[in-house]
């Protein structure tokens, strides 16, 4: 039997990786001490993300403190298989692919553990953290995308979607442990199912049958899927245990762009599936991604984009700066100057900030219904509305369901 240590989790990016975080937890604890603390921790596992280069070298200098500070590293993830030289190369002394995080345990004691065998991830335990009601529920992994900018899809693979009935039965696990509201996770949920015969619209039809008060937030789907599957999609979201929220990417407000970018839709097709969706439900969340700088976007192509924004009125905007990565279509691509990105984020986070106030200031004085989810900054807590706006409140259980008054707004909050 190995000596058990103490472990220490460090985890980048999305929802995807907060998921396979809560399955090596899981599987770490089983043999090993997980701890909140790195100061008392013998190992970290670094769980990293390399969509942009600016978070890989974050995680590549987080590797060398920890180095420093005489820590043994174990690191997984998504930059592995989107940058392996530069994973290789980071002084992690074991490097484990996302395929094979069912040994973790066997990387902790010092062994290669690239040689094991995969395993089927919707079968893996999780640990979850205890003070927030929030469940991440992975649906699949992978996409069925070839987006020229994208390294992810080296790490992820093609999809596999899991199957429905693991699935509920997770979100039934997790909600008879108290958690109320679900977060489905993939890189795409659009695709869900098309490998395995089934659809969004069906799984989410499976689990608003739970006979239990709850919410459920569906993730990420691109313009190019969600369209196939909108009208049923729409149906299921009627239920009023699914958030009234949409995640859908549009990138760019250029289509000549969109089509470098081989994202599979027009600036049209988003904007029809906004306008639906908005109609169904006028009180809703709308959050978009946009990518700023990339190789072909010339001074009209972002006036094209910052106008799209203008109009169309986003609660949420994810903004990147386009980062070239290893090995992508993009890549190979002439890059704009840093400072050309730069201007061009801080024109749209402008922009977004007078949007959040605009559309966030029609609630002042209005009741809403809210789930209490987790822990604030301070003594607050947080909350979210059924259109999925977040609400800070000062008092309240994590997990109950509340009727609150906003008494102020900000730009991307409101306060009961």
């Amino acid at each position: 039997m190995k000596q058990s240590v103490k472990v220490y989790f460090s985890t980048y990016g999305c929802t995807m990786n907060q998921s396979d975080t809560e399955i090596l937890k899981a599987l770490v604890a089983k043999r090993h001490e997980v701890v909140d603390s790195l100061e008392e921790s013998d190992a970290v596992v670094v769980n990293s993300c390399a969509v942009v280069g600016f978070t890989e070298r974050k995680v590549l200098k987080e590797i060398k403190r920890l180095k420093q500070a005489g820590k043994r590293v174990i690191l997984t993830g998504c930059l592995p298989g989107a940058n392996p030289a530069s994973a290789q190369a980071s002084g992690a002394d074991v490097v484990l692919p996302l395929k094979h995080i069912a040994a973790i345990n066997s990387a902790l004691d010092g062994h290669l553990a690239i040689e094991a065998a995969p395993v089927v991830k919707s079968e893996l335990p999780k640990l979850r953290h205890r003070d927030s009601a929030i469940a991440i529920v992975a649906i699949s992994e992978g996409c069925l995308g070839a987006c020229s900018y994208c390294a992810t899809r080296f790490a992820r693979g093609k999809l596999r979607s899991f199957p429905v009935n693991s699935i509920v039965k997770e979100v039934e696990s997790a909600l008879e442990q108290g958690y109320r509201e679900i977060q489905l996770t993939s890189q795409d949920t659009a695709v869900y199912g098309r490998d395995i015969e089934t659809t969004l619209p069906e799984l989410l039809g499976e689990i608003i049958d739970l006979p239990y008060e709850f919410r459920v937030r569906v993730g990420m789907m691109n313009p190019t899927y969600a369209r196939e599957i909108f009208d049923e999609l729409l149906d299921a979201y009627s239920n009023e245990k699914i958030y009234k929220f949409l995640h859908l990417p549009v990138q760019s407000g250029d289509d000549e762009v969109l089509r470098h970018m081989r994202r599979g839709y027009r600036v049209a097709d988003f904007m029809e599936l906004v306008a639906d969706f908005r109609r169904r439900f006028p009180e809703s969340t709308l959050s978009t991604d946009v990518i700023v700088g990339y190789p072909t976007e010339s001074d009209e192509s972002f006036d094209k984009t910052y106008r799209l924004i203008e109009e169309i009125k986003p609660e949420i905007l994810n903004i990147t700066r386009f980062s070239p990565r290893p090995g992508t279509e993009a890549a190979k691509l002439r890059d704009i100057h840093d400072w050309i990105k730069k201007e061009r984020s801080r024109r749209l986070t402008k922009l977004m900030r007078s949007i959040g106030m605009e559309r966030n200031s029609r609630y002042a004085g209005k009741k809403l219904r809210v789930l209490v989810t987790k822990h604030g900054k301070g003594n607050t807590l947080l909350a979210r509305s059924d259109a999925y706006r977040q609400v800070v409140l000062k008092e309240g259980e994590i997990g109950e369901f509340r009727d609150v008054k906003i008494r102020k707004v900000r730009p991307t909050y409101l306060i009961a």
